[in-house]
């Protein structure tokens, strides 16, 4: 994997993070390959994604698997979410930024401090910005923030606005971590496993599909059994809780019709707004 590199800028949190309108010393985690003369293709990442684990989905392993954006075609940037671990996160952030007291960012807040990236690697138009999950919400966001910046937008498992049922679906894990005994009201000095763990075996239900279950496709996988799937992929040992909420307060605010106003919530009419 190559050697992550890092975009320091000083923003101003948009209107609807929490504070508002604060200086806040924001650290975007990326990836580029290929050469930047080429048409450019922005891969940002998703809830608990990392820029190892966003790239897969294009870019296989397999032996004679030919990827959908060559990078001896196409200069690919690859980013990381604010709160996921990598960019400035609560893990990670200086003081009076750090655990708890880790600002409540938007998508806002992120897509502008990509924008800020692209312009300064002289990326002057995105060929395609694609995005799973909290990525294909990201992908609307840019496209709406930016319509002349965007020529190509993918939004994979993701929305232009956070649904109620999926805010409520949220909730459901959130307050299995917030009401853990062990989370502190996130000012724990030794990980909240506990409560990470909860939060994950709730989450697991919802990361995947009825289907997948019925199949029980953990077996392809290698796993004999769900509880030993479950053991090893969704008990949160390597989460931070404080991250997790980070990224699920961004996820449950997202909503594109708050950059314009004067369409009173018509998601409709803010979507005709995407030249994309």
């Amino acid at each position: 994997m190559p050697e992550i590199q890092y975009f320091s800028k000083q923003i101003t949190l948009s209107p609807q993070s929490e504070p508002a309108g604060k200086s806040f010393p924001a650290k975007l985690a990326y990836w580029t390959f290929g050469d930047v003369s080429n048409p450019a293709v922005l891969l940002p990442s998703c809830y608990g994604g990392t820029l190892a684990t966003t790239t897969p989905f294009l870019y296989s392993t397999d032996e004679g698997n030919q990827p959908v954006f060559p990078t001896d075609k196409y200069f690919v940037i690859v980013t990381g979410l604010l709160g996921g671990g990598e960019s400035s996160s609560p893990i990670n952030a200086p003081e009076p930024w750090k655990g708890a007291d880790f600002p409540h960012v938007t998508y806002e807040d992120n897509i502008r401090l990509q924008y800020a990236l692209c312009e300064s690697l002289g990326v002057k138009k995105l060929h395609a910005y694609i995005g799973f999950s909290m990525g294909g919400q990201q992908a609307y966001h840019m496209a709406t923030l930016y319509p002349d910046f965007v020529e190509h937008m993918v939004c994979l498992a993701g929305s232009a606005r956070t649904s109620w049922h999926n805010w409520s679906f949220l909730e459901g894990p959130r307050n299995a971590l917030v009401h853990s005994i062990d989370f502190k009201e996130g000012r724990y000095t030794e990980t909240p496993l506990r409560g990470q763990r909860a939060f994950m075996r709730v989450y697991s239900t919802w990361a995947l599909s009825q289907g997948w279950y019925r199949q029980k496709c953990w077996e392809q996988l290698g796993f004999k059994t769900l509880e030993e799937y479950l053991e090893a992929g969704w008990s949160g040992e390597k989460a931070d809780g404080n991250g997790l909420l980070a990224l699920l307060w961004t996820w449950q605010k997202g909503d594109i019709t708050l950059y314009h106003p004067e369409d009173e919530g018509d998601l409709a009419k803010t979507l005709g707004r995407i030249k994309a």
